[in-house]
């Protein structure tokens, strides 16, 4: 019987979420619904919560007449 292939696993990214300015430390968007945690994912045009799947639609820019 051969072996099975063994998939690794991307490391957890939350250090990426924090912002360090001077003394202070401020997180990134959390979901309301979900509450403090559970961090939105900021996409190109949506924030997103993969837990359970709340979208924010960002607004485009409107183009210069």
């Amino acid at each position: 019987m051969a072996k099975k292939k063994v998939k690794n696993k991307r490391p957890s990214e939350k250090w990426k979420k924090y912002k360090v300015s001077g003394d202070n430390l401020t997180k990134e968007r959390n979901c309301p619904k979900c509450g403090p945690g559970t961090f939105l994912g900021n996409h190109k045009d949506r924030v997103f919560c993969g837990a359970c799947h709340y979208t924010e639609m960002k607004s485009a820019p409107k183009p210069v007449q």
